[in-house]
């Protein structure tokens, strides 16, 4: 499997929220399969998103388009961090 985790700051997570899930059908069309939503413990305006994708080449395309560039910009993101990702093992503990 594929994943993509991206860190960032973002200025107000209820206003960056509302975009994020107003893209849910974009980020579904583009690849997306699922998406894990996480904070930092003492900091509600740093999220990591952590996402499963079709492809990395495909998270990759949508990531870097001019289109979720705007996005992230409306939605108040600051100097995101995008780590790609192939899943190498997994267990349940």
């Amino acid at each position: 499997m594929q994943y993509v985790l991206i860190i960032h700051e973002v200025e107000s997570y209820p206003a960056w929220k509302a975009v994020f899930d107003q893209a849910a059908e974009i980020r579904k069309n583009a690849g997306e399969i699922s998406y894990q939503l996480l904070r930092y413990d003492d900091d509600a305006n740093n999220i990591v998103h952590f996402s499963q994708w079709s492809s990395l080449d495909n998270a990759r395309q949508f990531f870097e388009s001019p289109e979720l560039v705007e996005i992230r910009k409306n939605a108040g993101v600051k100097a995101p961090e995008f780590i790609y990702l192939q899943e190498m093992e997994q267990a349940l503990l």
